[in-house]
């Protein structure tokens, strides 16, 4: 790709978001009750690419369940509330009660409280005695701490997730985990991330992980990109990580799942994530608009409680409907935050392809004017996508 110059010490490739580009419709279009969305995983198969962020307004127990019954995999955070409080209810209600300037402080206060792991190892075992797929997540710092417990609560999916993980962590002052040793040894599948570029998804791929997940400071409740400076838009972020799943393919003939983390809020821009490459997307604050949501109509990244560089902020998202609605809908209103599953099958069935894998060839363009060609009205009326 051709490279722009910043100035006369430094160039750069320009990089595109979900808004940046749009779906290209081919030459045959499809019946949308003939569109399969399942996907596959390690030996585990969800009928939607779905996957509920490891976030504290995200997930509890009770909606990974759900989640889970409606077909997709909810992660759960076991480094959260529901690991470090018996009942986190009434602090649930507390920080959605917060002011805006006080809710950072208050939060970082709350998140003092030990890890127990106790609850780890009852709150996975809560969502496989309701028989769906338990998936949850740890940060590398914590993997060697929690990671048996885990396994002996009969966890499903292992995600080891941070802020930027990388195969090569250089440390000074602590061991750094390793990831290829760790995987090669762990007897569950291993799903790692974030990351943003071609030679970190690969790295990550060759470490043994199962998935790897993509998109670093795009979420709807974090301030990295802010804070750091750092991280890719997500169409290119994701088109690199789709391209080192093949180098990975062709060396060794192992398919590495490539899941997009952040930046997507409807359907539309589902369906522009798995056209440039991803197999399943990991999505936050759309859910965390459901009723059956623990954030009570908030949201807030994993590292908004962080006690020496908070990279997150709480949003207010408002409740929408249920999880049913939000996935599967139907949907009363016309901005595309609600049945998010239909808007993808529609999107696949208008370009005239079966399932994920073929979708992942269909034609994009860079369109900057997408969203507003034509749609001065709904701009000025607030309404529909304005």
């Amino acid at each position: 790709m051709a490279e722009v110059e910043i100035g006369s010490g430094k160039s750069g490739r320009r990089a595109y978001g979900f808004d940046d580009i749009s779906i290209v419709p081919s030459r045959r279009t499809r019946d949308r009750d003939d569109v399969d969305v399942s996907w596959e995983i390690d030996a585990f198969r969800f009928d939607i690419p779905i996957l509920a962020s490891a976030m504290d307004a995200v997930v509890s127990p009770a909606t990974a369940v759900e989640v889970g019954r409606l077909g997709g995999l909810a992660v759960l955070n076991l480094e959260g509330l529901w690991t470090r409080y018996d009942d986190p209810s009434s602090l649930y209600e507390e920080i959605a009660s917060l002011p805006d300037a006080e809710a950072t402080k208050r939060m970082q206060q709350i998140y003092q409280e030990p890890i127990r792991e106790e609850l780890i190892d009852k709150c996975i075992r809560q969502i496989k005695e309701a028989g769906v797929v338990a998936a949850a997540s740890l940060t590398p710092q914590r993997v060697e701490k929690f990671h048996k417990i885990a396994q002996d609560a009969e966890l499903d999916i292992l995600v080891i997730q941070g802020t930027v993980v990388s195969a090569e962590h250089v440390s000074t002052r602590t061991k750094a985990l390793n990831l290829k040793e760790f995987i090669a040894s762990y007897e569950l599948p291993v799903i790692v991330g974030g990351c943003a570029s071609f030679e970190t998804a690969l790295h990550l791929m060759r470490t043994g992980a199962v998935g790897v997940l993509v998109g670093v400071g795009p979420g709807a409740a974090c301030t990295t990109r802010g804070v750091l400076g750092i991280g890719v838009p997500q169409a290119t972020a994701i088109a690199d990580a789709a391209g080192a799943r093949m180098r990975h393919l062709q060396e060794t003939g192992r398919y590495v799942h490539v899941i997009a983390d952040g930046g997507m809020r409807t359907g539309g821009d589902i369906a522009k994530a798995i056209a440039c490459g991803a197999d399943a997307v990991m999505i936050g604050s759309p859910l965390t608009r459901a009723s059956e949501a623990p954030g009570r109509g908030y949201h807030w990244g994993m590292a908004t409680f962080h006690p020496e560089l908070p990279r997150g902020t709480r949003v207010r998202t408002d409740v929408a409907g249920t999880l049913k609605e939000i996935l599967h809908g139907p949907a009363p209103t016309n901005d595309g935050r609600l049945n998010l599953v239909g808007a993808l099958k529609e999107s696949m069935a208008e370009c005239g392809y079966q399932n994920i894998k073929e979708f992942q060839r269909v034609e994009v363009c860079v369109a900057p004017s997408f969203l507003t060609e034509g749609k001065s009205y709904q701009r000025q009326q607030h309404v529909g996508m304005g």
